[in-house]
């Protein structure tokens, strides 16, 4: 999520458009880490289609409901499954949605080598979980993620990328044509294909379910996706109803620590994303929002003195102190009602894609509308 120029090279291939500010060099791994991770809310405009033929014995652990061999249709390309995939390695891309996604519908048994680490979740037990994966034992490369021969020794027969430029061959990676030639198939979640780099569309909540479902089919378990994107839903739907006749509140998405050119927390505030359609269904508008493929932008200090606070989200990847960081913020305006009322909250890969956007939007509905809870 830092734009950095690091960023800016793997956002090319991805197809990313948040490049509208400036972007320093990457000072530390995380930075570099952080940087990929808007590869997995920028949509490109790809869709995913599922195709069933033929008839075989279901696998050990699944539902016996795919009928395999299975047809997915990915950013643009064909990716037939004879059986549900036993060796798959997850990218990095600064993303946690995919391995989140994987662990949530109990196939993360399948996976010999993840990449992605966020170090935190507001689901019990998931970042342990996460980080109770196997590694394969991989060092990664300048962009923190897996290198053609690395991925290549794994013998994977899926991999999983946040983004289209995962199998970038310009960024080091192995291709998908490479990969479909050594038996693995491919999976991009249809938010950041990066086929044509154009982005079409803002992402939504709706993203998140779609790559429930393609996960779903593809390890045979989509009775476990639709049950899981049902619990979401009608959670959504009972929180958003609790709200709905209430005024909407303005709510401040930031990224501390994330220095973009040198204006320090600031310079990492949420304008695109699918935290829009998040923040909405929680009764609260983001008053910085851009429809125009912006996903952070930089506000200076005047602006936001002068825009109106009622709820402050901090987005917290391994901040030692993230409740001083948000407190710190809040004492730097204290006319804004967020202030007065030291009104926060601390979230992590819930404002994310992934299976647990749920909590996302009731954390931001009990932040701004306590009287409704």
């Amino acid at each position: 999520m830092h734009h950095t120029a690091l960023a800016a090279r793997r956002h090319a291939a991805n197809g990313d458009r948040a490049g509208r500010i400036e972007r320093p060099t990457p000072p530390t791994r995380r930075a570099a880490v952080l940087a990929l991770a808007i590869g997995a809310i920028a949509v490109t405009g790809c869709s995913t289609t599922v195709t069933e033929s033929a008839t075989t014995a279901p696998a050990a652990a699944t539902e016996g409901v795919t009928k395999y061999p299975v047809t997915i249709e990915n950013c643009g390309q064909s990716y037939t499954f004879t059986e549900a995939p036993k060796r798959v390695v997850v990218m990095n891309g600064g993303s946690i949605g995919e391995i989140s996604s994987l662990v949530a519908l109990g196939v993360g048994d399948r996976v010999i080598a993840n990449a992605q680490s966020y170090g935190t979740s507001e689901v019990p037990g998931r970042a342990a979980a996460i980080a109770a994966l196997p590694t394969g034992g991989i060092t990664p490369n300048k962009l923190q993620d897996i290198p053609r021969e690395a991925m290549l020794a794994q013998r994977p027969d899926l991999v999983i990328s946040t983004g289209g430029g995962g199998f970038s061959a310009d960024q080091g990676f192995a291709t998908r044509a490479e990969l479909s030639g050594a038996g693995a198939n491919t999976y991009v979640p249809r938010t950041n294909c990066g086929v044509t780099g154009a982005v079409t569309g803002t992402p939504t909540i709706e993203d998140s379910y779609a790559m429930l479902r393609d996960l779903g089919t593809i390890f045979d378990v989509p009775g476990r996706a639709e049950q899981l994107i049902n619990d979401i839903a009608g959670k959504i739907t009972a929180t958003a109803a609790r709200v709905t006749a209430r005024p909407e509140k303005n709510v401040l998405l930031i990224f501390p620590g994330m220095d973009m050119g040198g204006a320090g927390d600031f310079s990492a505030i949420a304008a695109g994303g699918i935290w829009n359609d998040i923040i909405g269904r929680a009764g609260a508008v983001n008053p910085f929002n851009r429809t125009d493929g912006t996903t952070f932008v930089t506000i200076s200090r005047e602006q936001l003195a002068v825009t109106a606070i009622d709820g402050l989200i901090v987005v917290n990847y391994r901040n030692p102190d993230i409740d001083g960081t948000a407190k710190r913020i809040l004492e730097q305006f204290p006319q804004w009602n967020a202030s007065k009322n030291t009104n926060y909250t601390v979230l992590s890969d819930s404002i994310y894609l992934g299976p647990s956007n749920d909590i996302a939007v009731a954390t931001i509905a009990g932040l701004v509308h306590p009287e409704q809870f």
